[in-house]
């Protein structure tokens, strides 16, 4: 009884097994087969209601690579199999659906998620490293390696991304060679001013840059005394902005709005040197540079192919925004120059002592969920990230502070002359006049917030500073430029001018 009781125990439990394991091995192949129905490009297509990028995949290098290997979505928008691979698919797959179900794709902003930042959440280094073994190989061009002898000693801090972005979608606005021809291409106005504007007074003037048609308005900035930095009590505040310590400021004029393009060219245009055409921008070290030679040719193009005109001028250096104002001083007979960290904050903040010069704080111009809208006003006076399309805007698309000047928070951050310390304000007197910063260092002062910012760091008391090291990273130079930035493009800045109240100039 007993025996007859074992047995048949025994054969329910391999019939158990068995239809556990047939079980198990048609889930497994069903799994399988939905795995690889959901990982090609058709599937892929049907939820990604973008076309463009489709459009883009099919004029890139990996659609129809010399090899004869087509690269799919999935080699490189899912890291390689073993590598977390179903785990990134599952990830992806539930935002895929939660985009489609709940979001339109008329919304989306298309733009921004083109940038390396946003790439680099979607597309796997390990699955670009696995295709490209080698990243010498022989019909590699001399530029092209420098630039991969350069990643291979900088593995650590960069990505394929970064030189890259453009291989699986073509974008015709990337340029990766030396642009000879920028700047070449300017319209002048018919009027070709003969001199600078006469300055007499303390008074807002329309400067006019001689043998150009460039004119740019400077405002008097009335001098006076604020509280430079952050109280303790304010929302978001970083802890440079502090201690808050009372400074006064002389007078002195502010441009109304950063340089801009056509006031940049006109310098470049003028500081051409003999050979420009083929002296590339890292063929001379900054030894050999004089104050009044100009920027060599960038590489790529550094308006971003948002526009030029009397948009910001950006991806520049500090040294070329420092020589710009050493060209504009001589070519007008004033004392142009980058504006100390105090000078800055007290323009900026236009006799208020807010977080910004309207009203409201960081808080109320968020999203507040599903039910809180965010509030509105600061798109009257900001460029930031919830308005700017992420990229530079026209100024005339924001209103002037108290002062009459505009975008000087947001829209693109502002070199100052200051070197930046973290306890810049601790060591600063109670009192001071005219303060300058740090006598040395090795960054400097960015102040204003840009395109890219949140609200946060958009406010008057908002600190940064430049990161040499970052925004050169994929210079593919050597020695790498000392006059244009290739990583980073948001900073520009703004002249201002040395008023003698003794002299009325």
């Amino acid at each position: 009884m007993l025996g007859n009781f074992g047995s048949y125990l025994r054969r329910s439990i391999f019939l158990v097994l068995l239809i556990g394991v047939v079980t198990g091995i048609i889930i497994t192949l069903s799994a399988n087969k939905a795995i690889e129905a959901t990982s090609t490009t058709e599937f892929c297509m049907s939820c990604h209601v973008h076309p463009h990028v489709f459009d883009s995949w099919k004029k890139s290098v990996h659609y129809d690579t010399p090899s004869g290997v087509q690269v799919q979505c999935v080699d490189c928008h899912l890291p390689p199999k073993g590598e977390g691979y179903l785990v990134e698919k599952i990830r992806l797959g539930a935002k895929d659906v939660y985009g489609f179900l709940f979001k339109d794709s008329a919304e989306f902003n298309w733009e921004a998620k083109r940038t390396v930042e946003m790439a680099q959440h979607f597309t796997y280094q390990e699955s670009c490293v696995g295709c490209h073994q080698n990243i010498f190989p022989r019909n590699l061009s001399k530029e092209g390696l420098d630039a991969h002898l350069y990643y291979s000693m900088n593995e650590k801090d960069l990505l394929c991304l970064n030189c890259h972005i453009d291989v699986g979608h073509y974008d015709p606005k990337r340029v990766h060679s030396a642009n000879v021809n920028f700047g070449s291409a300017m319209v002048a106005n018919q009027e070709i001013y003969t001199d600078s504007a006469a300055v007499n007074s303390h008074e807002d003037f329309v400067e006019t840059i001689p043998n150009t048609s460039v004119s740019f308005k400077m405002v008097a900035i009335p001098g006076g005394s604020f509280q430079i930095g952050s109280p303790e009590t304010e929302p978001m505040r970083n802890a440079d902005e502090g201690p808050a310590k009372t400074v006064t400021v002389s007078p002195f004029f502010m441009a109304e709005v950063e340089v801009t393009w056509n006031e940049f060219l006109a310098f470049y245009a003028e500081t051409a040197g003999e050979g420009r055409s083929t002296d590339t921008e890292g063929s001379r070290t900054e030894s050999e540079v004089d104050a009044i030679t100009g920027p060599t040719p960038p590489y790529g193009q550094p308006d971003q192919n948002w526009g030029m005109g009397t948009r910001p001028a950006i991806t520049m250096s500090y040294h070329a925004a420092e020589t710009y104002c050493r060209w504009l001083s001589s070519v007008t007979g004033k004392n142009y120059r980058l504006p100390t960290e105090a000078e800055w904050e007290y323009a900026a903040r236009g006799g208020t002592q807010t977080p910004y010069f309207f009203e409201g704080e960081p808080k109320d111009f968020k999203e507040g969920g599903l039910f809180k809208k965010r509030n509105s006003t600061i798109d009257k006076y900001v460029i930031y990230q919830d308005n700017s399309m992420s990229r530079t805007q026209q100024p005339d698309l924001v209103e002037a502070n108290p002062f009459g000047l505009k975008n000087m928070l947001g829209n693109a951050a502002e070199y100052t002359a200051d070197w930046y310390d973290p306890e810049a304000y601790g060591k600063l007197q109670d009192g001071a006049i005219d303060p300058k910063g740090p006598a040395t260092g090795t960054e400097r002062v960015i102040r204003g917030g840009h395109f890219r910012g949140d609200a946060a760091s958009v406010r008057s008391a908002a600190r940064d500073y430049t990161k040499t090291a970052d925004w050169l990273k994929t210079d593919p130079q050597m020695p790498k430029s000392i006059w244009w930035l290739s990583d980073c493009n948001f900073i520009s800045f703004r002249v201002v001018c040395d008023f003698d109240e003794k002299t009325g100039n």
